[in-house]
């Protein structure tokens, strides 16, 4: 397959007369540019000097000798037009000002392009948004005073704003255009080159006219990348603007269009098309369909990604066999990990408040960069904030608790600046802070932070220039606006190995084989999307683009990467998730209905091979170290919740106990179950402690309701640290902790009227051994009751809890559930704790329950057997039979830890 651009070369090259050296070769992109030179290097076989190769941007730079700034730049200096022009009273803050003035940019760019007479236009448009809106109106108010006076004075806008530019020798793109359209004729005078003008197809009013007085005074040559297939189909949108051309440029009208036009799009195709749901599923089938690609097919292989989101999925999913991709399409900087990082900043230096919440700290903390910089430090400052439970800090309390290396490092971005000059250096200290001691082992890495510095000065040049932003709010704004526009360029052969770019970049370029990925309405074409205040109507009338014009742009590109192609794939992503998500393009349509007969598509709809996944439960067999660790275990005292632990997950029971495995530290942000139950334990404790072995009398249980405020608010310090309580959800959870205490202290005063209550115990710690004859070695239980009393004589073992307990979870039938049913943990827990009393005290019976303070009308809930709440040794016997059964279970090596279905 020979290219279009070795077609071309050659028929230049087979001139007698044709001179290289006088040749400037323009084409639409330096992508293809630098094909043209490898192949002119081909098919030259002596040495000359070598001809000027332009794209089209460079030749238009060229010819109007004016320096081209971006949409940015352009922003910042039609501020200054507007500020002059604007009286003080109606001027709008730039934050404001930004938000319309980029779309009447854009439209300045098209005009120009376009070379539309600027006077007449503006006053036309002027005229309809007075008809459409504001006519009628009788008197006019201020608001349309305003609103009229405004389109009004855009041509003076317009005018002041391209004399400051061209006096500064500057011009955004359309302008130079303009300028380069009214300087051709002058050019081409002082040039004594002949212009060869390859592959272009959308040309604007100014190329048109620039290119159309090259042809016409002799001085060039444009060749034509199309099809004849498509040229002679009238309603073929790939063709709109080559017949267009071919009908109304007078250079045509003499040779009557276009001749000798090649017939490649109707020979014998491989078309493939494939519907896939999402992007990853693209990626694979992108993978799949490369690895029956022969290697040394590989360097006349293109991939087009129509959707930037597929480039690194594919990255991740390419074979095995393919040593070189040449990427042209590039890395968008606002994908790489460092903006994540300058977005965190960015929105901690808009808050309102002097406090960060810590979120945004702990993932600065983390971040690879800081990572890098800090190492271990930034661990342990993350741990010191969980250990505090630091919800909200300060930047003083954050550096409190920093290293002098932390602070340093962290310093510029903690400080809230008001002014964006003094954040932009700030941002610029960070940047080369972050720097990676040997570049050379992070070649990467040191690249974005290369690219973000860059920004960041580039930013900071424009600012201090114009100094139009006054807000860190308009800062971010154009932060992100100029981050969009910016990529980290891959590094390779563009005629050497896989190619994978954008659609735009295979203008000119030509593959034997081509995968185009997310063919989808929406996509490509893009569809209807429109940022312009130029109505569709006077687009139509002053000869602008529209939608169907730029409709008509990507159906050339797609239709003319197939002409000359031998295989081609085509994919779709079938999901509808998301708007014009799993609507095929309309060029799939089109191929599937008109295609030549030889050429028709085959096309597949592929779904991923999901297998079944079985959850297989988890099992654990006990070495002898496991066994080992057990007996530490039974030595120190198996813990009621322990125990009750291996009864409702044994695996859990491994991990927690056996292995130590405990929950990672974390800031608790809203005071958790466990955390509201350990403030009341611990109040009551606070409370009852100094009543051990005495009687409690009315007197006292007031004095304990007049502490409650203080008492509470101190264990929440103690063990909800730092973290606020007086706002949210945790003032709420605070009230209910004071709540639940006044509710039991008004429940105990209420039995004082009935009953007498003397203390016995408050949190003891209690042990017992259990004797078990199979084992050969000692096994004790231990743990803390909550609270040991007399009630008229009557000793009662009471264990506290916040949440909900009925008296059906006390209440036992069959001693076999105890120990295999979790229903039944509470009534196991109390019967430990009564087993550890009865051991340590020789008592004959008592009773042993649950006081709920979710559930605190029902008083003291106590356990039941056979309808009798009293604990005898009886009972207790019963309970320690299935307690051993539990334990020589839990040591016996030929039962695993098996993890139990949820």
């Amino acid at each position: 397959m020979k290219t279009f651009i070795e077609e071309t070369v050659e028929k230049l090259l087979e001139r007698k007369n044709f001179d290289l050296t006088k040749t400037t070769f323009i084409l639409p992109s330096k992508r293809a540019g630098s094909y043209l030179k490898n192949v002119l290097k081909s098919n030259v076989k002596k040495s000359i000097f070598s001809p000027e190769v332009l794209s089209t941007e460079e030749f238009i730079e060229k010819i109007s000798s004016l320096k081209p700034i971006d949409n940015t730049q352009s922003l910042f200096k039609f501020y200054n037009t507007y500020k002059k022009l604007t009286p003080k009273k109606d001027q709008e803050e730039f934050d404001i000002f930004y938000g319309w003035a980029q779309t009447l940019v854009y439209d300045f760019n098209e005009i120009d392009r376009y070379l539309i007479d600027v006077n007449h236009f503006f006053s036309y448009l002027s005229r309809i948004q007075d008809i459409n809106h504001w006519a009628l109106s009788n008197p006019q108010t201020d608001l349309i005073k305003n609103y009229l006076a405004f389109w009004n004075n855009i041509p003076n806008y317009y005018r002041d704003f391209k004399e400051q530019l061209i006096e500064d020798q500057e011009a955004y793109q359309g302008l130079m255009y303009r300028v380069a359209s009214e300087k051709i004729e002058e050019y081409i005078q002082k040039n004594n080159h002949q212009f060869i003008l390859i592959g272009f197809n959308a040309l604007n009013n100014a190329e048109q006219q620039i290119f159309q007085y090259i042809l016409e005074k002799g001085k060039g040559e444009i060749f034509w990348d199309t099809d004849a297939y498509f040229y002679n189909d009238k309603q073929h949108e790939a063709s709109l603007f080559l017949r267009n051309y071919a009908d109304n440029w007078s250079y045509y009208k003499q040779q009557n269009g276009f001749k000798n036009l090649p017939t490649y799009y109707t020979e014998d195709k491989n078309v493939q098309i494939y519907g896939i749901p999402k992007n990853i599923g693209q990626a694979k089938q992108t993978a799949q369909i490369l690895s029956t690609i022969p290697v040394e097919q590989l360097s006349k292989t293109a991939i087009i990604l129509n959707d930037e989101g597929l480039l690194n999925p594919l990255l991740n999913s390419l074979p095995q066999t393919i040593e070189k991709v040449n990427i042209t399409m590039g890395l968008p900087l606002k994908d790489t990990p460092l903006a994540a990082l300058f977005e965190i900043i960015f929105e901690l230096q808009q808050l309102p408040t002097e406090q960060y919440y810590y979120k945004p700290i702990i993932e600065i903390l983390n971040h690879p960069f800081v990572l890098n910089k800090l190492g271990e430090v930034s661990k342990e400052l993350q741990l010191q904030i969980h250990q505090e439970n630091l919800v909200y800090l300060t930047k003083e309390q954050i550096l409190s608790l920093s290293t002098q290396e932390t602070k340093k490092l962290l310093s510029p971005i903690l400080i809230k600046h008001e002014q964006p000059v003094a954040l932009l250096k700030a941002l610029v200290v960070f940047t080369q802070s972050l720097r990676y001691q040997n570049s050379t082992e992070k070649p990467l890495e040191t690249e974005y932070l290369y690219h973000f510095h860059k920004l960041f000065i580039k930013i900071l040049n424009l600012v201090e220039t114009n100094s139009p932003i006054t807000t860190i709010k308009s800062l971010h704004r154009i932060y992100k606006d100029s981050l969009a526009t910016e990529s980290l360029d891959f590094s390779g052969s563009p005629f050497d190995g896989l190619q994978l770019m954008g659609m735009l970049e295979t203008r000119v370029l030509d593959f034997e084989n081509i995968i185009i990925s997310s063919v989808n309405e929406g996509v490509l074409p893009a569809g209807k999307s429109s940022n312009s205040f130029i109505p569709f109507d006077l687009k139509k009338e002053y000869g602008l683009p529209t939608y169907k014009e730029k409709d008509a742009i990507y159906t050339y590109h797609f239709y003319r990467l197939l002409q000359r192609a031998k295989n081609i794939h085509i994919l779709y992503n079938t999901e509808p998730s998301g708007l014009n998500s799993g609507e095929k393009s309309r060029f799939i349509t089109q191929l599937e209905i008109e295609s030549p007969k030889n050429n028709r598509p085959n096309t597949q709809f592929l779904n991923p091979f999901v297998p079944p996944r079985k959850r297989e439960l988890k099992k654990i067999q006990k070495s002898p170290e496991v066994i080992e660790k057990l007996k530490k275990l039974a030595q120190h005292g198996f813990s009621p919740s322990a125990l009750t632990s291996y009864i409702r997950n044994p695996l859990d029971f491994y991990k927690n106990y056996v292995l130590n495995i405990k929950d990672t530290e974390e800031v608790e942000e809203t005071v958790a179950a466990n955390t509201l139950g350990t403030v009341v334990h611990d109040t009551l404790e606070k409370f009852y402690k100094p009543f051990e072995n005495k009687e409690i009398t009315k007197n006292d249980l007031l004095i304990m309701k007049k502490n409650i405020v203080s008492q509470v608010q101190l264990e929440f310090k103690n063990t909800y640290k730092q973290a606020p309580i007086n706002k949210g959800k945790n003032l709420i959870i605070y009230e209910i902790a004071k709540r639940y205490i006044s509710n039991f202290l008004n429940k105990e005063l209420a039995e004082l009227e009935q009953h007498t209550i003397s203390i016995k115990e408050v949190e003891n710690k209690l042990k017992c051994k259990i004797d078990i004859s199979e084992l050969d070695f000692d096994v004790f239980i231990g743990g803390k009751v909550d609270r040991v009393d007399y009630i008229d004589e009557k000793l009662r073992i009471i264990d506290y809890k916040t949440g909900k307990v009925e008296k059906s979870d006390l209440k036992i039938n069959d001693w076999n559930l105890l120990t295999t049913d979790y229903k039944y943990a509470k009534a196991f827990q109390v019967l430990c704790y009564a087993k550890m009393i009865f051991t340590s005290n020789n008592f004959t019976d008592a009773e042993a329950g649950i006081i709920s303070f979710k559930n605190l009308n029902a008083g003291f809930l106590p356990f039941i057997n056979e309808k009798s709440n009293n604990i005898n040794n009886e009972v207790l016997e019963k309970f320690e039979k299935e307690l051993i059964k539990l334990i020589l279970e839990i040591f016996n090596p030929e039962i695993p830890f098996e993890e139990k279905e949820v």
